[in-house]
């Protein structure tokens, strides 16, 4: 799945625009390397976005296409 859906299905971007803004500023990260919008996460990944104030990184657990608002939360998991 790509890295800007991911961060939308997931809840940790709101819109996928914004994810995709995201990517091409250069704030986020898949195992440590630099993010475009159409990368592809997969299962055990470790993804890291920078915010203006702070940053999250988290390990993919699941990748799933639909996600209910209440299970987005079991597609990853905080690291740190």
């Amino acid at each position: 799945m790509r890295i800007d859906k991911y961060l939308k299905n997931s809840r940790i971007i709101k819109r996928r625009t914004v994810a995709k803004e995201a990517c091409e500023q250069g704030r986020v990260y898949i195992n440590e390397k630099l993010a475009k919008p159409g990368d592809e996460v997969k299962v055990g990944d470790t993804v890291q976005v920078n915010f203006g104030t702070g940053s999250i990184k988290v390990q993919v657990l699941k990748v799933s296409d639909n996600v209910k608002k209440d299970e987005a939360m079991e597609l990853y998991k905080t690291i740190d």
